[in-house]
Parts: structure tokens; C-alpha cells; sequence
């Protein structure tokens, strides 16, 4: 028996395709021993559980949930008061109406239903599973407290039978039952099967993790809708983006493409992750995502592809992807006219410079402010390397006069400090700057490398940049 924190959200539930020509559903639950006089129904969605229905008992532990339209498919929760104490119910197309029994002190061993076949085979294949973990969980024991190698060799021959046996079940289970949800419940937790790569050590382990990657939702039917209402699809889909790519935007949106095309039939889980995928993206704090951003809005929102999005909400978006994408890195920075406290005019493009740092500051903000001694210390170190900083006071008309006050007492004046009074280039609106301060790399051909980090990362990231021209150069030259 489990333990969950409900989020007692209402979330609106349409009908499916899918759903059963009877209309409504009806769960009857008779729970031994429960003396609550109240009982709850909630669902998996995504990676967090909804609470669906509340009733109260008509007779000493017998409550019936009910309802006017179908439920959506997938695994339900029935919580018991006061611990949020559950157990799991799987609801289908087929099974709408049906009655359990059980204690509520030990449910799985004692679950009884009446017209739900799934249900049933789901607790028996439970049950199966709570024989063979103390099996299991003994052997474990046995093997860590012996260093004799025969036994040891005695106790993994034991596991494996029992591996095998537990294996056997599942098989004979996806064989003899193979449309239930159950089965599909089975096959999507069963382990990958990898075969054994030949080469080196390094050469295995690439092999295999490309082989994951290729067939890591072999097990997992995608265009069921049921999987979105369980306790798995969420973490398995978020592992395969997150972990098992490499975390660069183009590879991400790959494997979020690849996701959201396999899902397209399953339209709810399809809108899903899309939203997911899209906020995840607008959140990330991993430099360069923004590309991952611009990539969903104009695969997807741009496209009518999202077509559940009002009108206002869709404006925003593409907006703000347009706004982002001439940022990306790998772009050419956008070149402005700005000029210096004398008046002379410097455009961005013609400072000629290994790497220039843009620095958009305030004179009045806090983050700047603790941002300046991060920024002298990496000037001193930096700028007989190649390194020029430029920094731009975001601050116009009869506020100007402040910034080179603050230059003076800070004695920052050493950098290339720039203006633009009447914000005639309009900088902020291509540098998309929202908040100071911001940082942007660029190379000698003005192409942004990096950009929105901390005053505090960058010298580590600079070192990290000159370090891999280095490598790169010194490659060149091998060849």
C-alpha cells in the first residue's frame, strides 16, 4: 500500500474516441475494516495526480463513484482518508461499471472484482509479484553475506531462475491477454533487452546507448491514450529527452520531434507534452535552449499544429520566438550604433576584437550592481587576450548623466562604455533585453558563442571558449 500527496486540482475530462457506447461509469467499493466516511477518486496525468470524484459512504465501508460521462482509460486511484493511504484501479473503454472488494489494510492480497476482467488479472499478476520479493529480497541477503564462490555461484544460479520464472509469467500474460491494458501495463515496464557489442570498452558502451536510444519505446505503445493516465509514460518519455540525448538543442529537438510524432494519434498526450516541451524549453536555465523554444513554436505553433491555443496566447508565443531567434547562438549578433561619453560613434560590428563581451547593464539595478566587481576582476585578467568588454548602459535621455557617475566611482572606466540616448538603434529590442543585466559572447565575426550567464561564470566559461579554439587550432595543424 502506498502514500501520495493529492493535488486537488479540478481538471476538465472530454470524451475520447475511444470511450464506451455506455454512457457513464459507475465503481462500486467495498473496503473491509475502512471506517472513514469518506472516500476519493484521482488519476495519473503526466507526472502528477488529480483528484477526480469524492463520496461518502451509504453504508459502513461501502462507497459507489459515479458519473454521467466515461472515464478516460489509464490507472485510477482509490484514497483512503486520513493517509492519502491508495490503491490502483485500471479503468477501460471495456470497464466502466464494476464492483471490488478488500481489506483496507492489505488490498493487493485481498482485491476481488465483479466485471472487470482487467482488474482482476492486474492484482493477480500483483499478487505474483509480492510472492516472489521476499524470494528475491532473501537471496540478495544471502549473496552479500557469503565470499565463498561456489555459493555465490549457487545463490545468482537461484536468481536467475527466479528472473526466468518471473519473465515466463509476463510472456505467458502478453501472449493469453494481449488487448488489455494490463499487458500493455506489463510490457511497458519490462527491461530492454540489449545484445552484447563486440570492440572496446568505450566502443560497448556507445553501441549500447545507441541501441537504447533506437529501441527505448520498443515496449511502449505511444498512440494509446491509456499511457497518459499512468505512472510511467511521464518519467520514460522525460528520461529519453533529458538523459538519454545529448543535452544540445538540435539533438533535443530531434528527440522531442520524435516523441511528439509517434504520439500524434493519442491527442491528448500529443497536446500534452508539447505544452511540457514548450514551457520546459521557455524555463531552462541550459545556455542555448532557446533554440529548442524557437524550434516548437514554428514546427508547431506557427503551423497550426497547436490549434487548441486562443488566439492571444498563439500572438505571445510566436512573438517571442521571432523576438529569440536572431539571438540563437550561432547567429550573427545584431550590429547597433551606439557612442561613447565624448559623443564618438562606435558600431558593434567594427571592434575588432578576438571576443567581445556585450554587457548590458543598469546603473540602478541590484544584480548589476553585484555583477560589477565579477566584471572588473574578469577584465584585468582578460583583456590582454584578445578580450574586449563593451558595456551598455540601458539608460536614455536626462538618466544617461548617471551611468558614467557610476563608471567614475567604481573606476570602471577602462572598458568600452557605450550609450544610446535616444535609443535610435533600438537595441533593446534586438538584444531582446527585458532585464539587466545580459551577457553575450562573440567571436571575431561578431557570432554569439554564448550569452545569458552569470557575471560569475564568465571566466569559466571564457576559459572553456579559449580552451577549445586551442583544440581546435592545434587539431588543424595535426592534420
Amino acid at each position: 500500500m502506498n502514500a501520495f500527496r493529492l493535488i486537488f486540482t479540478a481538471v476538465f475530462l472530454s470524451c475520447s474516441s475511444w470511450a464506451s457506447a455506455q454512457q457513464g461509469y459507475e465503481i462500486e467499493v467495498d473496503l473491509k475494516g475502512y471506517a472513514e466516511d469518506v472516500l476519493y477518486l484521482g488519476y495519473h496525468y503526466g507526472n502528477k495526480q488529480y483528484l477526480l470524484d469524492t463520496v461518502e459512504a451509504d453504508a459502513p465501508g461501502h462507497f459507489v463513484f459515479k458519473g454521467e460521462e466515461p472515464l478516460e482509460g489509464g490507472v485510477y486511484l482509490v484514497v483512503m482518508a486520513p493517509d492519502n493511504n491508495y490503491l490502483q484501479l485500471l479503468v477501460t473503454a471495456e470497464e466502466q461499471r464494476f464492483s471490488f472488494s478488500a481489506e483496507a489494510a492489505n488490498p493487493t492480497a485481498t482485491m476481488a472484482f465483479e466485471g472487470a476482467a482487467d482488474n482482476q488479472l492486474f492484482y493477480d499478476y500483483m499478487r505474483f509479484l509480492d510472492q516472489q520479493k521476499p524470494k528475491a529480497e532473501e537471496l540478495s541477503k544471502a549473496l552479500e553475506a557469503t565470499e565463498n564462490e561456489k555459493k555465490k555461484a549457487k545463490i545468482e544460479a537461484e536468481r536467475e531462475a527466479l528472473d526466468a520464472e518471473v519473465t515466463a509469467y509476463q510472456n505467458n500474460l502478453l501472449a493469453k491477454y494481449p488487448k488489455t491494458l494490463t499487458a500493455a501495463i506489463v510490457r511497458a515496464n519490462m527491461p530492454l533487452d540489449v545484445p552484447e557489442f563486440e570492440g572496446t570498452d568505450e566502443e560497448k558502451q556507445l553501441k549500447g546507448w545507441r541501441y537504447t536510444q533506437k529501441h527505448y519505446f520498443d515496449n511502449i505503445d505511444l498512440t494509446d491514450p491509456r499511457m497518459l493516465r499512468t505512472p510511467f509514460l511521464f518519467q520514460r518519455v522525460d528520461y529519453f529527452v533529458n538523459k538519454l540525448q545529448v543535452q544540445h538543442p538540435d539533438t533535443m529537438a530531434q528527440a522531442v520531434d520524435y516523441v511528439l510524432k509517434e504520439m500524434k494519434p493519442a491527442e491528448e498526450s500529443y497536446k500534452f507534452f508539447l505544452i511540457h516541451f514548450l514551457n520546459e524549453a521557455a524555463r531552462s536555465k541550459l545556455v542555448g535552449m532557446d533554440a529548442l523554444y524557437v524550434h516548437l513554436v514554428e514546427k508547431y505553433y506557427a503551423t497550426g499544429k497547436a490549434d487548441w491555443t486562443e488566439e492571444e496566447q498563439l500572438k505571445k508565443i510566436v512573438d517571442n520566438a521571432r523576438a529569440l531567434k536572431p539571438l540563437l547562438i550561432g547567429k550573427i549578433a545584431p550590429d547597433v550604433q551606439l557612442q561613447d561619453r565624448d559623443g564618438k560613434a562606435y558600431s558593434l560590428h567594427d571592434i575588432d576584437s578576438e571576443y567581445t563581451i556585450l554587457y548590458f547593464w543598469r546603473y540602478d539595478c541590484g544584480h548589476c550592481k553585484k555583477s560589477t566587481p565579477h566584471m572588473k576582476a574578469f577584465y584585468e585578467k582578460y583583456k590582454d587576450k584578445g578580450v574586449k568588454l563593451v558595456a551598455v548602459c540601458t539608460k536614455f535621455t536626462d538618466e544617461v548623466p548617471g551611468c558614467w557617475e557610476y563608471i567614475d566611482e567604481k573606476e570602471i572606466g577602462d572598458w568600452l562604455h557605450l550609450v544610446d540616448p535616444y535609443h535610435r538603434s533600438r537595441y533593446m529590442t534586438q538584444y531582446n533585453i527585458k532585464s539587466t543585466p545580459q551577457l553575450f559572447i562573440l567571436d571575431r565575426n561578431k557570432e554569439i558563442i554564448s550569452k545569458r550567464i552569470g557575471a560569475e561564470q564568465l571566466e569559466e566559461v571564457m576559459d572553456r571558449i579559449i580552451e577549445m579554439k586551442a583544440q581546435e587550432e592545434q587539431s588543424l595543424e595535426n592534420k
